[in-house]
């Protein structure tokens, strides 16, 4: 697998552009209103489905995103951090093991993720806070204090959202992070393989799609990602593809992976 960084987004084969320009015809209003409306649901089934067992722990995130330990002004400073959108805890819990200075907010969209966490038994309410909550309509306010958190994840959890709601969910974080501080975003972007691979029928809009199970999934350019930001009053200090190659050798597969990795700062 290789690994690229940068500012240009990936190159369509031939036979994929020719794919993505026949795929024109999107779900029926009347569908899409429903599968806003059914939302939170269909991510209640997904993890009832799944249990803890869906996602891998997400060891790499310490890794990726140094500004974890580049935030501290002194060594042993404990941060507070929100992750927004935890799962089932599979980033929350292999930071909390990592970094013992840390305290954690962290919420999700579906209330049986959030008991999945509760029951982990690395679980503790000394070091952190779990709450149900809908990003784009009720008040981060409610469980956290104004201007009280020095990093922000928001990770594979804006794509899900639909895009008229989005800046909601960035106007909501504003308020509970401390000045100066970041929101660190991972997502996936535009072209990446998940996005070839919905079949004819899956389209919602422009870069916007639904999967079987009806939860949805948005692919970011880095152009459409700034402007969100920028218009609820962050800085942006990095937005960037990250192009990887996953190579699946039981099925002689080279798959392209697209990914926005950013970094936001409020002033």
């Amino acid at each position: 697998a290789f690994q690229k960084k940068g500012h240009s987004a990936r190159i369509l084969s031939p036979e994929e552009a020719e794919k993505l320009a026949k795929d024109q015809v999107l779900v029926s209003e009347f569908k899409q209103l429903k599968l806003e409306k059914e939302a939170q649901k269909n991510w209640d089934l997904f993890y009832k489905r799944n249990s803890t067992n869906f996602f891998k722990d997400r060891h790499w995130t310490t890794r990726e995103f140094q500004e974890l330990k580049a935030c501290r002004e002194f060594a042993d400073q404990k941060l507070t951090i929100l992750e927004a959108g935890c799962g089932v805890g599979n980033c929350l819990f292999p930071l909390l093991e990592e970094d013992l200075n840390i305290f954690a907010y962290a919420c999700d969209f579906s209330p049986r993720a959030v008991e999945y966490v509760k029951q982990n038994p690395l679980y503790s309410t000394e070091r952190c806070k779990v709450f149900q909550c809908d990003l784009t309509k009720d008040d981060l306010l409610e469980n956290i204090p104004a201007d009280s958190v020095d990093v922000v994840t928001l990770i594979f959890v804006l794509s899900a959202i639909h895009p008229d709601k989005m800046h909601l969910v960035l106007k909501n974080i504003y308020k509970v992070l401390k000045p100066g501080k970041c929101v660190l975003f991972r997502d996936y972007g535009l072209y990446d393989h998940a996005m070839l691979r919905f079949k004819s029928g899956s389209k919602l809009g422009e870069s916007f799609y639904v999967r079987q199970d009806g939860t949805r999934s948005y692919f970011f350019t880095e152009e459409f990602l700034s402007q969100l930001f920028k218009a609820e009053g962050y800085e942006q200090v990095v937005n960037e593809y990250v192009q990887r190659e996953t190579v699946n050798r039981k099925e002689d597969l080279r798959v392209p992976r697209v990914f926005l990795q950013s970094k936001f700062q409020k002033p």
